[in-house]
């Protein structure tokens, strides 16, 4: 039976990564509180519940931080279930509609998205799938079989939440790529699979079509979304350089950006810290997708590598889309700016991700057992 020495996995966590959520959380907390800022700052009930979750985020990260991520590897079965049952707790009583989508499920107090933690479960399946199946990566049967063993997963969420579906099929990508996957196998899949998305775009419901062609067509402001999009753009480029003052940003009180707080907390983020703001804000990002690329690299086996990189490229995406979409290079998809935009559920999931791969991290380096 292991010993775990508790001293030495707090030792050996890197300390950086460690600390930038709380720098992550005075930005989501000022931000939030300044889309409702009026003479003054009030402590809205969205300013309150990003504080608590952020308090239950830190105290969840040390305690997976102790947990053992190889014990993870030995419940895969029990992982897969668990993600396709909690996804379908939106389909019974609990479970409600927020725009526009069946994605959370009410729990009286507070509502929850179910798809926040399946992602955690995800990613800590999949990484023992590849790990166990790496033969199957250098042949077409086996990458298709890797592939399709994922999907009925990305497929249930893919009914009612369309970017998170995104989400879970970047990490795949990735996932696989990291795995060791033939790259010209890989590449011929990957121009099939892109060959299909005009079948792909038929299949998406009418409202999930209608965000794809508002993409295609930014300047029809009478598609669904695009009015949101030309807004986030104005507002960003109105902040220019220096920005219009914190809690000045006129675009946000004057109700032009829907969801301000959530999906479109990065237009007043460049609204009223301008360019310098959002370069900052950008750069924390990097900086912290740097050291959990450098965690994976170190990680002392393959399943823990896997893991970082699954959570590194939910990350990644994530941030990417929902930045892209504020400036109106990406379509809108509803997906949150990590540990930043409002919405405790996002911000408890993100944190217990954090800690899986400072968890792998801490376990890379030498520590007695």
């Amino acid at each position: 039976m292991r010993t775990i020495n508790y001293r030495d996995i707090i030792k050996n966590t890197d300390k950086i990564l460690l600390f930038i959520p709380l720098v992550f959380a005075v930005i989501s907390i000022v931000m939030i509180g300044s889309t409702s800022y009026t003479d003054h700052f009030q402590f809205t009930r969205d300013v309150i519940i990003q504080a608590i979750s952020y308090i239950i985020g830190a105290v969840l990260i040390f305690f997976v931080m102790l947990i053992d991520y190889e014990l993870f590897a030995d419940i895969p079965k029990l992982l897969y279930i668990m993600c396709i049952a909690a996804q379908f707790l939106v389909y019974t009583p609990l479970g409600i509609e927020q725009y526009g989508s069946r994605a959370w499920i009410n729990l009286g107090f507070t509502t929850v998205q179910p798809c926040e933690f399946v992602k955690i479960m995800f990613i800590l399946f999949y990484a023992k799938y590849l790990a166990d199946h790496t033969y199957d990566l250098d042949n077409f049967k086996g990458l298709v079989k890797t592939v399709a063993v994922a999907m009925p997963i990305v497929g249930i969420i893919g009914i009612e939440d369309l970017g998170n579906a995104l989400v879970l099929l970047f990490v795949i990508i990735i996932m696989i790529f990291a795995a060791g996957v033939d790259i010209r196998l890989y590449l011929k899949c990957a121009a099939a699979s892109f060959a299909m998305l005009p079948i792909i775009y038929f299949l998406l419901k009418p409202h999930q079509r209608t965000r794809i062609d508002a993409f295609l067509h930014p300047n029809d402001v009478n598609l669904a979304g695009n009015y949101q999009v030309w807004n986030s753009k104005v507002a960003i480029g109105s902040g220019g350089f220096n920005g219009k003052g914190l809690f000045m940003g006129t675009q946000k009180s004057l109700d032009y950006l829907p969801v301000a707080k959530s999906d479109f907390i990065f237009s007043v983020i460049g609204e009223e810290l301008g360019f310098i703001g959002g370069f900052l804000t950008i750069g924390v990002y990097v900086l912290f997708l740097y050291k959990i690329i450098r965690l994976g690299e170190n990680a002392k086996n393959l399943f823990g590598m896997l893991v970082v990189v699954g959570f590194g490229a939910m990350f990644f995406f994530q941030v990417f889309e929902n930045i892209g979409m504020t400036m109106g290079v990406m379509p809108v998809t509803g997906i949150t700016l990590p540990f930043v935009s409002s919405g405790g559920t996002s911000i408890i999931a993100n944190m217990i991700s954090l800690g899986l791969v400072l968890n792998v991290g801490s376990r890379s380096k030498v520590i007695n057992f």
